[in-house]
């Protein structure tokens, strides 16, 4: 595997990292990760499609960029991936809404899968899926299982529009997926969120997608005012805080979802995730050593084995959790660097939703203010 790392920012490209022998004209996979409105500027393809003139190009838009160790904005980052012994296949399914997810999810399944398909990473639109309809679409279609990652595209924390595109300018409502094949790829994966449950655990007891009206037959909203205190003056805002932990059954790991946005007349909450009916949901709160820890316990877990040294780290974290950590955020990419050490190359972004299985040989899931690592080296 050889590696390009570059950045667009103030209307220039600079080369940050390159491996030696890398050459673009063979390079089958190109990331770009950038500001939206930057995205949107005539002529960014085009730069990309004339460097890499035979790679998938996916671009999606962020909530922040990782690069160089630290969290950016108002740039794009692009890695360019030149496989020597990995084939790489990109498929782009559109959608309209979220009622669409799980046949998109089923049609990427169909598209990607071969009895040589190592693993599985996915861009999405982070307006219109529904992750946890995708996620699951792809864990029951897919006929083994198999390694799969990625995340919701953002943008910044106006939540407007994401943006999306493989081979083409990104536009709102598409879902890139990518298939790695082959013995010679190793992936590994990790996810951790590093925040604090309190209070009983309570059943949702009416709700619609990713909309919660009552937990234990109370108002959802009532209930949350109620366990925040001094906190519920300061919402919607503090409402990043304090996300909750959902299990889908009684048989589920526990999953983290973000409040968007909260709704005074109807008494509800609008998560960035699926909410079920009769699933059980734990109140949470930020502890910001706790979060940056878990930054590294998710890079850890991606290694697995001792003997697993990445080439490539992409860290996917929520947009949450930097807008909790402020300036600390920078921390949590750095704890992530400092598990690593100093050979792969990190890239990424913050995300609207974050896809990973939450332990190894695990089913992937959708989640919420956590960290997802995914590494990959090649034999």
């Amino acid at each position: 595997m050889r590696l390009n790392q570059s950045v667009f920012i103030n209307q220039e490209w600079n080369r940050l990292s390159e491996t030696p022998g890398f050459q673009a004209e063979k390079a089958q996979l190109v990331l770009a990760f950038g500001e939206r409105k930057l995205l949107e500027t005539p002529g960014l393809y085009d730069d990309l499609r004339r460097m890499f003139p035979a790679a998938d190009v996916i671009i999606n838009s962020t909530s922040g960029e990782i690069y160089l160790d630290k969290v950016h904005d108002d740039s794009v980052v692009i890695t360019a991936v030149e496989f020597e012994k990995t084939a790489v296949r990109a498929v782009q399914i559109d959608i309209a809404d979220h009622t669409e997810s799980f046949r998109a999810g089923e049609r990427m399944a169909e598209a990607l899968d071969e009895p040589d398909l190592a693993a599985v990473f996915i861009i999405s639109d982070g307006g219109r899926v529904n992750g946890s309809d995708l996620t699951a679409a792809l864990n029951d279609r897919l006929q083994r299982p198999i390694p799969i990652s990625g995340g919701l595209a953002g943008d910044a924390a106006r939540f407007e529009k994401t943006l999306v595109g493989l081979n083409q300018h990104p536009e709102v409502g598409k879902v890139v997926g990518v298939g790695f094949y082959g013995d010679s790829l190793r992936v590994g994966h990790g996810s951790m969120g590093g925040w604090d449950v309190f209070g009983p655990e309570r059943e949702v007891t009416r709700s619609a997608y990713n909309v919660l009206y009552q937990i234990d037959d109370k108002a959802a909203l009532d209930l949350y005012k109620e366990y925040l205190g001094k906190y519920a003056d300061d919402l919607p805002g503090a409402a990043l805080l304090f996300p909750l932990s959902m299990r889908a059954t009684q048989d589920s790991q526990p999953l983290v979802r973000t409040i968007l946005t909260i709704d005074e007349e109807t008494k509800s909450m609008t998560f960035a995730g699926e909410m079920p009916e009769k699933a059980l949901v734990r109140f949470m709160t930020a502890n910001f050593d706790r979060l940056i820890d878990a930054s590294a316990t998710a890079a850890h877990t991606s290694l697995g084995r001792a003997d697993f040294e990445p080439e490539l780290a992409i860290l996917i974290s929520c947009v949450g959790r930097k807008l909790v950590l402020g300036q600390r955020t920078d921390e949590e990419i750095e704890a992530a660097r400092e598990m690593f050490g100093p050979g792969p190359v990190i890239t990424g972004f913050y995300s609207y939703g974050e896809i990973s299985p939450l332990q190894p040989s695990a089913r992937c899931e959708l989640h919420n203010q956590t960290m997802t690592v995914t590494a990959f080296s090649e034999n």
